[in-house]
């Protein structure tokens, strides 16, 4: 069985407003999508821009409160999880949602609906993506530290949003390792290959509670061909050849066989934009992203593909799977 660790449903109506892409995804078409290329099950959570912020300041690029919602993804999480247990059962049983939430903002009424939701609708992790909203991932520490007693006690896992660009004052991966040594009775996941900082992987292999997923890989190999911005720089880089994503994916695995985790971020294999002038155009596809994870050993296509992800899950039953 091939599980996919990292899959966002909904609109994103920042992206959408400012012509970037991809801005939204269904669950019939991630199946449908997905099954095609060979994948049997999903982790997913809604997308990352929220009711509670102003839709007129988004489409001026601006992140500002005064939305139709006023607490961070109450309405996002509800309307994923109808979307797999109401309205499409049939293909929400291949799914294992996560609910997503804002680390910083309103946490007390935002676990309150957590609390609600977990009652209602089953749910198996927590997703947090700071950079896009602009919340410290460090107020886990501070103002969120009730997120990480509501997971502790629910027995949920985080999957967080990593970055290591030094213009991301939100999502650094060095932060949340700090978060996670902090709370060892938690489990977290680091998205993105912790943008393939060999000193973050390092210590992700090292701390009993954390593990990383590859989520839109090829173009974060694109990223180091192209001397991009959002990758480790090469002294802090994991040594592969970045010109072939599946040796990079074959050489992460066979370094962090019990930690690496593999996922697609669709519909973010792919990102297109212009932003201040720029043109940005990393381009995947779901079949690509597979195709990488076929490319490795069966054994450690089990390991990454499967086992690891349970290992983080804990799941309490796991015939939910069959």
């Amino acid at each position: 069985m091939l599980i996919d660790c990292h899959n966002h449903l909904g609109v994103d109506l920042f992206f959408y407003l400012n012509g970037y892409h991809p801005y939204c995804q269904d669950l019939p078409a991630m199946v449908t999508e997905g099954r095609h290329c060979g994948v049997d099950r999903w982790v997913v959570f809604p997308m990352i821009a929220n009711l509670t912020f102003d839709v007129a300041a988004m489409r001026r690029t601006e992140l500002k409160g005064g939305g139709c919602e006023d607490v961070p993804y109450a309405f996002e999480n509800e309307r994923m999880l109808r979307e797999l247990y109401e309205l499409y059962p049939d293909l929400g049983r291949n799914t294992l949602p996560f609910a997503i939430l804002d680390p910083l903002r309103s946490p007390a009424p935002q676990i309150a609906r957590l609390r609600d939701l977990h009652r209602r609708y089953p749910f198996y992790g927590l997703k947090i993506q700071p950079t896009m909203i602009q919340s410290d991932i460090g107020s886990l520490l501070r103002e969120g530290r009730g997120f990480l007693e509501l997971a502790e006690e629910l027995d949920l896992p985080f999957l967080i949003h990593s970055s290591v660009a030094p213009e991301d004052t939100w999502s650094q991966a060095k932060t949340i390792l700090r978060v996670a040594e902090a709370t060892p009775r938690v489990r977290f996941c680091l998205a993105h290959s912790c943008r393939f900082d060999r000193e973050c992987l390092d210590r992700v292999a090292e701390l009993p509670n954390t593990w990383f997923d590859c989520s839109a890989h090829r173009i974060h190999c694109e990223g180091v061909v192209k001397g991009l911005g959002f990758v480790a720089p090469p002294a802090r880089r994991f040594d592969s050849d970045y010109t072939d994503p599946s040796r990079v994916l074959r050489d992460l695995a066979e370094a962090y066989p019990r930690k690496l985790l593999w996922g697609s971020d669709t519909p973010f294999q792919s990102y297109v934009a212009h932003i201040d002038g720029t043109f940005v155009s990393l381009r995947s596809t779901y079949e690509a992203e597979v195709a990488c994870v076929r490319a490795l050993p069966a054994a450690l296509q089990q390991a990454v593909g499967h086992d690891n992800l349970l290992s983080l899950l804990r799941l309490k039953d796991e015939d939910i799977l069959a």
